[in-house]
């Protein structure tokens, strides 16, 4: 009884979180329902033994990226108003998108029951904790079953960061930077001046 109440209570608050971080009109307050929505999202793990998940997503989405979104996101300065500009120009885009989600979803609600064979056709199933710890299982499901997609998943993160280097870097052509190589390479006529001087004159 106590566990289901945990779980109902978690996900409520996880889904409430997820439609207050979509609905916030300052990013700031957006970037801090996520980071409750996460929270949330690993009392669930917690709830399903996954706890060495729970503890990556505490530690990575919560402490990395989320506060690295409101660090960015508190620098950008970004104006409210300006985002909001283009919004009736593309309203009835989003409303045609969002009325097919809410008729798909609902006849999958409509359609869906539950399978007898669900439990027994289970890719990964649980494993004893007393045979293996959470660590040790989640490793070995990765590195074993799904190492080829860990590999990928892994590739397109690093596609995402190289992407997002190449977008923020912006080159300024006022700023004067130090090229060692130009200087070294540079010919004679522009780093040495021969002028004559005349007795008793300057230059």
């Amino acid at each position: 009884m106590i566990h289901a109440l945990t779980f109902y209570l978690f996900a409520v608050v996880a889904v409430a979180s997820g439609l207050m971080v979509v609905t916030s009109r300052n990013p700031v307050h957006s970037v801090l329902w996520l980071i409750l929505a996460f929270f949330n999202g690993a009392g669930l793990f917690v709830l399903m033994g996954a706890e060495f998940v729970a503890m990556l997503v505490i530690v990575v989405y919560v402490g990395a990226v989320a506060v690295l979104f409101l660090f960015v996101v508190m620098m950008l300065d970004i104006n409210l108003l300006g985002l909001r500009e283009g919004m009736l120009k593309y309203l009835p885009i989003g409303a045609a998108l969002g009325v097919v989600l809410v008729v798909e979803i609902g006849l999958l609600a409509v359609d869906w029951t539950f399978a007898s064979e669900a439990m027994t056709l289970r890719a990964a199933p649980t494993p004893d904790v007393a045979e293996v710890s959470n660590t040790e299982a989640l490793g070995n499901l990765l590195y074993t079953q799904y190492v080829y997609l860990f590999q990928v998943s892994g590739l397109i993160l690093f596609v995402a960061m190289i992407g997002a280097i190449v977008l923020t870097l912006r080159v300024n052509p006022n700023v004067r930077r130090q090229a060692i190589s130009r200087q070294i390479s540079r010919p004679k006529s522009e780093v040495v001046a021969v002028r004559q001087v005349r007795n008793r004159e300057g230059i």
